[in-house]
């Protein structure tokens, strides 16, 4: 009985840590986005670098639990509502890396935007939409922490926000490039930044769900929320991870 208790204090300990390196992870990407969209709206090139090389980070954080995910596995065994913590945990890093890499593309659009002519109005919309995915990060992170389905739900719902910010950006870049053709470069690139963005909400939304499953141990079984109506040019945005 003794070495039962042992062992079950061992895994408790390595859950927490795991559990700790996804909250900190959060922290970064959090982090990333709001730099990288102060860093557009500033033109700062020195603020979009450091994002560059902050993704780094979080690149070599996320290594770091799929390892000790994989070694709590191996030596722990873990069964039930232990090993949805940890492949729970595994998804967590993976979207919260896909979401670095999005605030990375951000970051690489400031020394190109910052030749360009600006575009009235939208630099306001930009940094609004990202403070909202930055504040659903915020939300699924505490949800996680706290185990909290309802507020991984209400994290969850909010996607339709993003996808509405995401819609007047895209009809605001339509119109100015209507308008006079020599906005299209500049609102090309805008509109693969609200992309990016839109995009880490998604992330948000997927975290939210292995939130719930964590929690109740089922995914939702409705269709997640979606308000993105505007389908053209969305290869174009994939496409922009690899730049």
């Amino acid at each position: 009985m003794q070495t039962e208790r042992h062992n079950t204090s061992n895994l408790d300990r390595d859950l927490e840590t795991v559990q700790a390196m996804i909250t900190r992870m959060g922290g970064m990407v959090e982090a990333a986005i709001l730099d990288a969209a102060r860093a557009l709206d500033t033109c700062d090139e020195d603020l979009a670098e450091a994002v560059r090389k902050g993704d780094r980070s979080i690149d070599a954080l996320e290594e770091q639990i799929n390892a000790e995910a994989a070694r709590l596995i191996a030596l722990h065994a873990p069964a039930a509502a232990d090993l949805r913590i940890v492949l729970t945990a595994i998804k967590i890093a993976a979207a919260l890396e896909r979401c670095g890499d999005y605030a990375k593309n951000l970051a690489k659009r400031a020394t190109t935007l910052a030749g360009l002519p600006a575009i009235n109005g939208t630099a306001g919309l930009i940094r609004r939409m990202a403070k909202a995915v930055q504040l659903q990060l915020k939300n699924v992170l505490d949800a996680y922490v706290r185990g909290d389905a309802d507020l991984a739900e209400r994290v969850r719902q909010s996607d339709h926000d993003i996808d509405q910010m995401y819609n007047s950006l895209f009809r605001e870049f339509l119109a100015h490039m209507t308008d006079d053709p020599r906005n299209i470069s500049s609102c090309l690139h805008l509109h693969f930044i609200a992309k990016n963005i839109e995009r880490m909400g998604d992330h948000a939304t997927g975290i939210a769900e292995q939130v719930i499953y964590l929690a109740t141990g089922s995914l939702p079984d409705d269709d997640r929320p979606k308000a993105d109506k505007t389908s053209i040019a969305s290869g174009m945005a994939e496409q922009e991870t690899t730049w």
